[in-house]
């Protein structure tokens, strides 16, 4: 079959015969992307929950090594996943585990375990400045009820830490869907993969990058839209009233305090 020889021409050659195996690409990049975001996430929550927790002169000696050398584990995790590109990480993880512990991953496991730890020590920094942007006041509030410190961040301080830091797990995972690329370089067959085939089969790179360029704003602006959603959803109606079964409680909300004319 003959490539045509103008642009459009060969954009519509590309979409007819090779359009599956960049739609099959765009798959395994959003599947990498959405696995390794949510991973990274839990990953993020954990290592930001333990750098966050205090320390009293109450606490046993033991409690405090344990926790002082978690936490400078923790920091070497985060400065150096957040310290060097993901694609130099692939590389080390993959190559680097074969050679030194004979340990031969599979494409898949490699791909969501780097793109997972890499998220992670970026969600870690972001759950650690969500929980510390809560007032203490919530803590001390929370503390005067009874509650434990686990507690405290279970029922009070993560919900609207979450909430605090939606949007930036929604950039990670848009960030996560266009870095899936560098995964290339391990052999996932992800979309930037499949489009180095397809341009190098007839030479067609401007053309090839030109539909993938496409490809990947569809799905980086989809995803933005629906994490806009869940934002807004998170963030309730603008105009509320409280709702409350004390009749007491609730007319004294409603309280009016005469005006000065009122008063004379």
């Amino acid at each position: 079959m003959s490539l045509p020889q103008d642009f459009f021409g060969r954009i519509i050659f590309i979409i007819q015969n090779y359009g599956m195996s960049l739609l099959k690409g765009a798959g395994t990049t959003l599947l990498i992307a959405l696995v390794g975001t949510i991973i990274g996430c839990l990953i993020g929550f954990v290592v930001g929950i333990i750098q966050t927790i205090p320390l009293s002169k109450r606490d046993s000696l033991l409690k405090k090594i344990f926790l002082k050398t978690l936490k400078v584990i923790m920091n070497i995790y985060v400065e150096v996943f957040r310290g060097t590109p993901m694609m130099v990480q692939a590389m080390f993880i993959y190559y680097g585990s074969a050679v030194v512990f004979e340990i031969n991953m599979s494409m898949w496991f490699a791909a969501f375990f780097i793109v997972s730890i890499n998220t992670g020590a970026y969600m870690a920094e972001t759950v650690r400045g969500g929980i510390l942007s809560i007032s203490d006041g919530q803590t001390e509030g929370a503390k005067a009820i009874g509650m434990t410190h686990f507690q405290t961040m279970l029922y009070v301080i993560l919900p609207q830490a979450l909430r605090n830091i939606m949007p930036q797990i929604g950039n990670n995972l848009i960030i996560n869907i266009k870095d899936t690329c560098v995964l290339s370089v391990i052999g996932t067959v992800e979309l930037f993969f499949a489009t180095k085939s397809v341009a190098g089969t007839y030479y067609t790179y401007f053309e090839a990058y030109a539909v993938t360029m496409v490809m990947y704003l569809f799905m980086t602006v989809t995803f933005s839209k629906l994490l806009r959603l869940v934002e807004n959803k998170l963030n309730g109606p603008e105009d509320y009233s409280l709702s409350t079964t004390d009749t007491l409680a609730y007319t004294s909300g409603l309280l009016k305090y005469p005006s000065k004319k009122e008063v004379e």
